[in-house]
């Protein structure tokens, strides 16, 4: 059973945080820190006693803004030891995600945290850490993806947001970030993953960080050797091994 510490200087949202933690079977015991120093000051005492000693805390659930020394610093020093815990970032910002993950953290659980997405956070690093459950893992119910429409998560809130508005998909880390005329969205599905599950829907690999929607493509550039396209206002670079696929569809959408 996992031992968790949880960081954040909101005292409210540390209460929440530790009351969902504690209710979830795979948590042997949860504790709270204010700040990044008193949690540094806990972790170093773990560190000493060992991962099996009575101090040891296996996975640290940490805001990222925080006053003084902030969650992302915290994860920075701990990368540094010789057997750190892991960490999952718990923030109501999304735009940290790829230094996150950079950082090698476990999940990334946007605020206001649903238990169900928590439980999900749990079962990573439960897996991670090789733990095994007492008992039965809280059951998410599974739906069928819709074919129309992606989920995605806003402060919370799970939206849908229609697959034809999309324009492009860029990777970042283990997310993707879904780009439309309104704005931008993280999910946790790799690019191949949408790449595959969207080549039907005029979808098109560009580059290995970049997957782009054909009927959204304004122009196709060619200059002293290179050839990008146009979305919107946006210009993206296309790689040399996509650039004959890419000009091949466009010429099929053209005369077709």
């Amino acid at each position: 059973m996992l031992r968790a510490l949880a960081v954040d200087d909101e005292r409210p949202s540390l209460e929440e945080l530790l009351y969902l933690l504690n209710a979830d079977p795979r948590i042997g015991s949860a504790e709270g820190a204010g700040d990044a120093t008193e949690a540094l000051r806990r972790i170093n005492r773990a560190l000493e006693s060992g991962p099996d000693g009575p101090d040891a805390i296996d996975v640290v659930f940490l805001d990222i803004q925080m006053p003084g020394l902030d969650g992302l610093d915290l994860a920075r020093l701990l990368s540094g030891f010789a057997r750190p815990p892991l960490v999952v970032f718990v923030t109501a910002h999304e735009d940290f995600a790829v230094q996150a993950f950079d950082l090698k953290a476990v999940d990334y659980v946007l605020k206001p945290v649903r238990r169900e997405r928590l439980a999900e956070a749990v079962r990573r690093a439960a897996a991670q850490r090789g733990a095994t459950p007492t008992e039965p893992a809280p059951r998410i119910p599974v739906h069928e993806p819709d074919p129309d429409h992606i989920a995605v998560e806003l402060g919370g809130v799970t939206r849908f947001v229609a697959v034809d508005d999309i324009t492009h998909v860029e990777a970042q880390g283990d997310y993707a970030r879904l780009h439309t005329d309104r704005g931008s969205h993280l999910v946790r599905i790799p690019l191949s993953t949408l790449e595959e599950r969207w080549r039907s829907r005029g979808f098109v690999r560009i580059h290995r960080r970049h997957l782009v929607a054909l009927r959204h493509i304004g122009e196709l550039r060619l200059d002293a050797g290179t050839v990008s396209v146009l979305i919107g206002s946006e210009e993206l670079q296309v790689s040399r091994r996509h650039a004959r696929e890419l000009r091949d569809l466009l010429m099929r959408r053209t005369t077709g």
